[in-house]
């Protein structure tokens, strides 16, 4: 190991004493923390409000955590639980909003909010459904939460906006599931096309996506030659969307099979329609 000479020492000493002197300081300040200062609990929640006013929404939810901190156990805590949630929503910090509703939901069962709550975390979950490109697996959530305001408050002032909320939810995932389907079909995968129109006929009924689906399922039954399933698709397409311009291709398509729509009985898709009805 090389040794400073005497002289070196001597003259380098005197610039790494401030120096060493100086991190020391450094070092002790940034592992002192700021000193706890307990305010009035009025005095939080207000600075709180303001900022939820002022659409400073992290620094509500921070000074709403705080209330909660400084005095678990007054009047104002629960609320500020609820509060700080309701900040993280409106920052779009979604996954610190839903953590923070579980927590109140386990903590406060009883509570006067507990439907809002509920409503809340079903929101958080649908404000992040993506186009049905993606993975829907947030929408299968949003479709649990709402679906929990629904059941357990069906009276509250939420459940009406959350059952609007689960019919869209629902028409979102039959979009994807004719999406899907669709992929399928262009590729001459009829069966695997099938099962996503079939699921989209036995679980979405009452989405705008059937017409559609029934139209699909005749198409890939005439496909595969399985006449008498298209023709059965064809005739509940025509019997409940008269109308439909998904109809008026079906009955197209079976005319140049030289065939017609007709009910069957012991066709999957007459059973699954009249199960609803």
């Amino acid at each position: 190991m090389t040794r400073l000479s005497p002289a070196l020492i001597r003259l380098v000493l005197p610039v790494m004493l401030p120096l060493g002197a100086a991190f020391a300081l450094s070092a002790c300040a940034s592992t002192e923390e700021e000193p706890y200062v307990e305010r009035p609990v009025e005095t939080i929640y207000n600075e709180a409000a303001a900022a939820m006013d002022e659409e400073r929404y992290q620094v509500a939810a921070r000074l709403f955590d705080e209330v909660e901190r400084q005095h678990p156990y007054s009047q104002w805590a629960t609320r500020a639980q609820l509060m700080a949630a309701y900040a993280d929503y409106q920052a779009l910090k979604y996954d610190d909003a839903i953590i923070a509703l579980d927590r109140f939901i386990q903590l406060h069962p009883g509570s006067d909010e507990i439907a809002y709550a509920y409503y809340m975390k079903g929101l958080c979950y649908y404000e992040q459904i993506t186009d049905v490109g993606r993975d829907q697996r947030v929408t299968q959530q949003a479709l649990e939460a709402l679906g929990e305001v629904t059941r357990r408050f069906p009276e509250s002032p939420y459940s009406r906006d959350a059952a609007l909320k689960i019919d869209l939810t629902n028409d979102h995932l039959a979009g994807k599931e004719m999406e899907i389907g669709r992929y399928y079909l262009r590729q001459g995968y009829q069966n695997a096309a099938i099962g996503r129109f079939r699921t989209v006929v036995e679980k979405y009924q009452t989405t705008s996506h059937v017409p559609e689906a029934l139209h699909r399922l005749t198409e890939a039954y005439l496909a595969l030659g399985v006449v008498d399933e298209a023709q059965a698709a064809a005739a509940v397409l025509g019997h409940n969307f008269p109308g439909s311009e998904w109809y008026v291709d079906s009955y197209a398509l079976l005319v140049d099979a030289n065939v017609r729509p007709a009910g069957n009985d012991r066709s999957w898709i007459s059973r699954a329609w009249a199960s609803v009805f």
